[in-house]
């Protein structure tokens, strides 16, 4: 929804009948909080003067500095269209500031900000297309998800064996409401699997984006009496859920990764964006797969990118490069899944490529390969080395890649990893089903 005054907003408001409005922001971990107020307060927290305690949200700051301020990004205004009648819901999407009116240093979008304005001082705009899949599973009596699925559908299915296309039908069209432009969506891999493609934005609204996609994708399956979830490895034996982005730079309205002299048809600065990318992507790897449950998506088998790599001829490298050339020339990084905070993912993202051209570093050659097919032996003659394993190992890269870390500030740095670490070591301690099923017979 267009608008570009706080009066815009407050004369909506008043015609389309809202009563509520929810002014979002996203913790460190990528969950999105808001505090919602009544269009009473509205003017007010359009003057940038709506408070709330920081030092309840995950990663934010300590009790005694806990006083921060919503600044709503005035673009963001958006009304659900789910809710209808007297008393309407809208959205803003907020920057986290301190009392002062500086940028709150622990504000995930903040943090991509920062990235983008870097970017800008080097002539660039950046572009983000992301590819989200999810999956639709039974409720129980009471309501609780369960694994289930309504379907035996694979890729690219429809009914009657697709039977969540009426749900995935609905969130497009409530997603088009607000102002989504759908490219593509389609049954995934997986029986209950599904994937909803839309268009490119700059990479802040892109993330924006994501988080508003995830946000709709859960109303309305609830609303046909489904649970989605964007858990990376819900289920044994089948594909997990990967969130692909795409991204470009651009300067001057132009697409620098473009290049039609090229062999590829990429430019000597995409390359060296690659070459960014590949290079820091171990350090990535906490961010772009954030859950000790990523990792049982990043196995081979499974169509999951696992070993560091690019190619412009197949899928099986970690960095794919879509056909299309000229303006929609793009990098496609594929081990990302949807449970990670995409404010971070992007800024980490941008930070690394932008560090890949700053030292114009060169990508080794492409493979052309199925890297699943190659032997150990194969992978090491060509210099192809594999993504963490593990959270830990993970976390591991995250803490000795310097380019990250700075691509988040200390602040984020710190916590995040702090709070990752407790994830770990809480899984790694509980005794699992698993352990239970094989050894305590045996044993």
């Amino acid at each position: 929804m267009a608008v570009n005054t706080a009066e815009d907003i407050l004369r909506l408001v008043r015609e389309k009948n809202v009563k509520f409005i929810r002014l979002q922001f996203t913790d460190i971990l990528g969950m999105l909080k808001n505090v919602a107020i009544t269009d009473k307060q509205l003017s007010k927290a359009l003057s940038n003067e709506c408070a709330f305690d920081g030092s309840s949200i995950e990663g934010f700051v300590r009790i005694e500095e806990s006083d921060m301020r919503l600044y709503p990004d005035l673009d963001s205004f958006e009304i659900f269209p789910w809710i209808e009648g007297e008393n309407r819901v809208a959205r803003l999407i907020c920057n986290v500031h301190r009392p002062d009116g500086t940028p709150f240093e622990g504000d995930p979008r903040n943090v991509l900000i920062r990235a983008l304005e870097e970017a800008k001082s080097m002539g660039f705009s950046f572009n983000v297309g992301p590819e989200c899949e999810f999956f639709l599973f039974q409720t129980d009596k009471d309501g609780k998800p369960t694994t289930i699925t309504q379907d035996n559908a694979g890729y690219f299915d429809l009914a009657p064996v697709d039977r969540g296309e009426a749900a995935r039908r609905h969130i497009c069209l409530q997603l088009e409401k607000m102002g989504f432009e759908i490219e593509a969506s389609h049954h995934e891999n997986a029986p209950g699997q599904h994937e909803i493609d839309f268009k490119y934005a700059d990479a802040l609204r892109a993330a924006d984006n994501i988080m508003t996609f995830k946000l709709v994708v859960k109303t309305i399956a609830m609303e046909h009496d489904l649970h989605a979830t964007f858990m990376p490895k819900p289920v044994f034996g089948v594909a997990g859920n990967g969130m692909h982005v795409n991204v470009s730079l651009f300067k001057d309205g132009v697409n620098i990764f473009d290049d039609p002299t090229d062999e590829l048809g990429l430019s000597a600065m995409a390359r060296s964006f690659i070459a960014g990318v590949l290079a820091h992507v171990p350090g990535m790897t906490a961010l772009t797969n954030p859950l000790v449950n990523s990792y049982k998506r990043l196995v081979p088998g499974f169509e999951a990118p696992v070993y560091v790599a690019w190619s412009a001829k197949n899928r099986s490298p970690l960095v794919r490069i879509p056909v299309a050339r000229g303006k929609s020339t793009r990098v496609e990084l594929r081990n990302p899944d949807p449970s990670c905070n995409p404010y971070l993912v992007l800024a980490a993202v941008l930070h690394a490529g932008l560090d890949g051209i700053k030292r114009g570093l060169t990508p080794p050659p492409a493979v052309s390969a199925n890297i699943y097919h190659m032997t150990p032996e194969e992978r090491q003659a060509n210099g192809i080395s594999e993504l963490p394993g593990t959270l830990e190992e993970a976390l591991e890269c995250l803490k000795a890649d310097p380019v990250i870390r700075e691509a988040l500030g200390e602040h984020v740095f710190e916590e995040y990893v702090a709070a990752k670490q407790l994830e770990w070591n809480r899984y790694r301690t509980q005794v699992h089903a698993w352990e239970l099923e094989n050894y305590l017979a045996l044993y």
